[in-house]
């Protein structure tokens, strides 16, 4: 039988720009539920992917240690468990511990001790700063100074899974059937700038915001040096996760509506800002003006999400793909409709977002996209 891997990229080229699976879908109110139907519709995409890279993240995760952060930290070695133990304690009060249960697979070579940490900020080590600003900075400083330590989720009530494998066998491993939430964003990678390993597994986090991310960013060195410049510093060793920490400057320290940021990841072309109205014109300009160093050059598709929150969004020539759907009080956002289906066969709508335009979900909150669903109408299909 013929290679496949040789079909689809005959002349043996390491770089392949076609690939990467996402998926995520919420309950808009607030149902949760298991992880099981999105390690199906994840592993419906398995084409999509090379089996370097997959992984998942839930919201609503952790409702009775919901005012904690839960830091998910990865060890590649026993001296950095205890030199970053050691560090917690005496930066946090720590709540509780554990590790993270898995499941034996023998698709899951040599992989890292995974643990668990629920903290309260310790008011005299913060000083002045927020308990938000404390956590951020002393995740940079664990992944930057203690040696085979990574921490890879940060948030309340959430939590992120991944490793090197496909991503319905990282969902096996974690065992992530037995764990609910009302929304689940995942991932499949097949890395192309950037070696597969653990730490560079999708999602990318900072506190409970995650990215999932298809495709790549040309403007990657730009947008990393101007977020070193906040204190945020790149040690995932992938494109990706400058996403996550310009999500965390933006809305959070900056205070932009994600409709607005929305403008400055995939801000409209120079030649289209002149012919919209004067009103739209001033803000779009000085977006771009502003913050030009964040705007995301090249091919994407981004899942992001935080607390109470989906957002699905494509780059502004829509390079990849992205479908839409719903079925009662779901919001489902793929790379394939036929993932969609997989787990919801009837659907109440599916479409395809335009190029740049933000689709997003809230709690207990209709679809919306910043122009609002019925500005989709037309291209919008009822199931």
């Amino acid at each position: 039988m013929q290679d496949l891997r040789k079909m689809q990229n005959p002349y043996n080229s390491d770089k392949v720009i076609d690939a990467c699976s996402i998926f995520g879908m919420m309950d808009i109110s607030g149902r949760r539920f298991s992880g099981a139907d999105i390690i199906k519709a994840i592993g419906n995409m398995h084409v999509r992917g090379n089996g370097l890279g997959g992984g998942f993240a839930v919201y609503g995760l952790y409702p009775d240690y919901a005012e904690y952060y839960a830091l998910h930290v990865m060890y590649l070695s026993s001296e950095g468990k205890t030199e970053t133990e050691a560090y917690l304690k005496d930066k946090f009060h720590l709540i509780d511990a554990d590790e993270i249960k898995t499941r034996p697979l023998a698709v899951i070579e040599d992989p890292p001790l995974v643990w668990r940490y629920f903290l309260k900020v310790n008011k005299y080590q913060a000083g002045i700063q927020s308990d938000d600003d404390f956590v951020v900075d002393r995740v940079m400083d664990i992944n930057i100074k203690i040696k085979d330590s990574f921490v890879f989720s940060s948030g309340k009530n959430m939590g992120v899974f991944k490793g090197v494998g496909y991503p319905e066998e990282i969902g096996q491993y974690f065992r992530l059937e037995e764990y609910e939430g009302y929304l689940w964003t995942s991932h499949g990678r097949y890395p192309t700038n950037s070696r597969g390993w653990w730490g560079g597994a999708h999602p990318f986090n900072i506190l409970d915001w995650t990215v999932v991310h298809n495709g790549e960013l040309s403007s990657y060195g730009i947008n990393r040096r101007y977020l070193e410049q906040y204190g945020y510093i790149c040690t995932m060793e992938t494109d990706t996760e400058v996403i996550a920490y310009a999500i965390d400057l933006l809305v959070r320290k900056h205070g932009l509506p994600l409709d607005v940021v929305s403008r400055v990841f995939a801000a409209p072309f120079w030649d289209d800002i002149d012919r919209m109205p004067a009103s739209e014109q001033e803000m779009l300009r000085a977006l771009r003006q502003v913050y030009s160093s964040l705007l995301l050059n090249g091919p994407f598709t981004l899942i992001i999400a935080h607390e109470g929150e989906m957002i699905g969004l494509t780059d502004r020539i829509r390079l990849r793909p992205l479908t839409a759907a719903t079925k009662g009080k779901v919001l489902f956002l793929s790379s394939e409709e036929a993932a969609i289906r997989t787990i919801s066969p009837q659907l109440d709508s599916v479409w395809i977002p335009d190029g740049g335009e933000a689709i997003v979900a809230s709690l207990k909150s209709p679809f919306e996209s910043p122009t609002s669903i019925s500005a989709v109408a037309d291209y919008k299909r009822t199931a």
